[in-house]
């Protein structure tokens, strides 16, 4: 039998070290160097010294997590939330609000700097949003704790599986603010519910949704009461079965409205939609303001999801074709356009990680591309299409890293960076969302 060699993990005993840090990643952690290696320090911040616990050791590079703040940065602030110190929802509570989008746009500077070598970097301001309840949707984990002997109703521990208790969560909208209180109460007192594994919370513009997901069957009374339980606190309450399917057939579908563009979108439970519906709708119209389409243009929309931006854009456009790998988001976007009135947008359902060769959704007439992918990125996509057609690239972005990436690609095809900027969608977490426009040169 061949035998593998496996390097053993290297062991630190909870060694202390002082750091001095000089930055923040696009993680939002902080870095400094120990042993002539770069150091991420979770809970640090630019220009502090900390005393940091070291948690792992790699060949280039080593992690610490922060013991105790020797000398503090003049942007430390503390932490709105109860949970902050244990929850993984958020990472830089810590920090002035200010102060974390100056980091993140440092951040991402950086990485164009590296991958697409890139320096020159035309800033827009950011859009923003209130800083607390601003999360119209969430999952809530739930685990029966053996320990306890109790079932736990709240988020994921950071970098952990145990489960955090929550009491309210600030950033979360505030409809849903007895949530936790209300479904600990009910999964503590019916053995049956201890079959529940995760809570789906949506906010849409009519309706409150709780979706209940369980692997065994509820009976029908004690849905029920689960159902009156949550009309009283303004909930529409929905159980996901064994089945997967979402029993929701006798209620309205679920939409959102975009007041400036006098759009309406009606979307699946299943459907990904942006959490954050301020940034949404200002995200929008920025795009719109970047790309000045003059009514001439035809747009491939590629990652399109259930028609966010493709409707909103063919109001502008001559023509939009929407592209998006999931069949019931394909068929969402559809049924918008149809219910908006909007004649000229197409879509079709596409893997967008396969060959396009025989795809019969492209032409050589597309001039505008507009991308919105998930946080891999659009690089398999763009090393096939042939850029140099499109006059102008947006890209939408919910990871700097790949963003960096896929621009290097979109620079080398001859295009030009005329504008960047962040959408801050998540205040308080290290998550950057970014808005890059590209102009062929």
């Amino acid at each position: 039998m061949a035998q593998f060699f496996q390097a053993k993990k290297k062991t630190l005993s909870g060694q202390a070290v002082s750091l001095t840090v000089t930055g923040m990643d696009h993680q939002g952690r902080g870095i400094a160097k120990h042993k002539n290696k770069v150091c991420f320090v979770s809970g640090a911040l630019s220009n502090e010294i900390v005393k940091a616990k070291l948690t792992e050791d790699k060949a280039r590079y080593c992690t610490a997590k922060i013991l105790k703040v020797e000398q503090a940065s003049d942007a430390r602030v503390k932490p709105f939330c109860e949970h902050y110190h244990q929850c993984g929802g958020c990472q830089l509570q810590h920090l002035r609000l200010d102060q974390q989008l100056v980091e993140k746009q440092i951040a991402v500077s950086q990485l164009f700097a590296k991958f697409a070598k890139l320096d020159d970097m035309a800033w827009q301001q950011p859009l923003l949003s209130e800083s607390s309840h601003y999360r119209r949707s969430a999952r809530l984990a739930v685990m029966y704790d053996k320990a306890a002997k109790r079932m736990r109703v709240g988020y994921r521990a950071q970098n952990s599986k145990q489960i955090v208790s929550i009491n309210k969560c600030p950033v979360l909208s505030q409809v849903f603010d007895d949530v936790f209180s209300q479904f600990d109460t009910l999964l503590n007192s019916h053995h049956e519910l201890r079959s529940v594994s995760h809570i789906q919370l949506c906010q849409a513009d009519e309706q409150n949704f709780v979706i209940l997901r369980h692997t065994k069957t509820i009976s029908e009374s004690l849905k029920q009461t689960i159902i009156e339980i949550g009309l009283a606190q303004q909930w529409q309450v929905i159980f996901q079965g064994e089945s997967h399917l979402i029993e929701h057939d006798h209620l309205p579908m679920p939409f959102y409205r975009l007041p400036t563009q006098q759009l309406k979108f009606e979307f699946g439970l299943e459907n990904f939609i942006q959490v954050n519906a301020k940034v949404n709708q200002a995200m929008l119209t920025q795009a719109v303001d970047w790309l000045n389409l003059n009514g001439d243009e035809q747009v491939l929309d590629l990652f399109c999801g259930i028609g966010n931006f493709s409707l909103v854009v063919a109001k502008c456009a001559k023509n939009v074709i929407g592209v998006e790998g999931v069949s019931s988001a394909v068929a969402m976007a559809r049924q918008n356009a149809q219910t908006n009135q909007i004649a000229n947008a197409q879509f079709h359902c596409f893997d967008l990680t396969q060959t396009i060769e025989q795809a019969p959704w492209f032409s050589k007439e597309l001039d505008v591309l507009l991308l919105d992918p998930s946080r891999t990125g659009a690089l398999a996509i763009l090393e096939q299409l042939p850029l140099k057609q499109f006059k102008t690239i947006l890209y939408v972005s919910c990871d700097p890293v790949t963003l960096a990436r896929d621009s290097a690609i979109i620079s080398q095809a001859g295009f030009s960076l005329q504008k960047i900027g962040l959408m801050n969608m998540f205040p308080h977490t290290g998550h950057i969302e970014t808005m890059a426009l590209f102009q062929r040169r």
